[in-house]
């Protein structure tokens, strides 16, 4: 309990570090309104660095294809979940959970987006596909904006 807390209280040290130096510098000309938004600028981007992380663990069952996910899905990391699935791999079925996952975004309609590229990626293989471990709000969202579901489906193109 101690190290994990150690880990989450001092594993950032080099990101506030740097973001300290950058105050400081900024703080040079004396534009204190300048030092205060780089420092918040590169503590954003940072963040997002941080935690755009998404793992998947993938387990083959048969000719079943058990995806575990885990971390959230957002801008920041669609495009590490979507390039993570091997969609030639010989499965007859997929089964994407999203029990240690969220999905969320500002908008939704990025990690959406990424949902359904893969499954139709998938449904393009003749590969059945289920999402499964959705919260009720990520589901709520995958629900109202997925189009995988629907006949002629295209992912949007943005």
């Amino acid at each position: 309990m101690v190290d994990k807390i150690k880990q989450e209280w001092f594993s950032n040290t080099r990101a506030d570090v740097l973001a300290g130096i950058v105050v400081a510098l900024a703080l040079i000309p004396e534009a204190i309104a300048f030092s205060i938004i780089a420092g918040v600028i590169l503590s954003a981007v940072l963040f997002v660095a941080k935690i755009s992380k998404i793992k998947l663990y993938q387990k083959v069952e048969g000719s079943n294809l058990l995806v575990n996910v885990e971390g959230p899905l957002f801008f920041a990391s669609v495009e590490s979940f979507v390039n993570a699935f091997d969609f030639t791999a010989d499965a007859k079925s997929v089964v994407i959970n999203f029990s240690n996952a969220k999905v969320w975004d500002d908008s939704a309609v990025d990690a959406v987006d990424a949902i359904d590229k893969v499954v139709m990626k998938y449904h393009e293989y003749r590969t059945n596909v289920t999402i499964k471990g959705l919260d009720s709000t990520s589901k709520r969202l995958v629900d109202k904006l997925a189009v995988y579901h629907r006949s002629n489906a295209k992912p949007s193109a943005h």
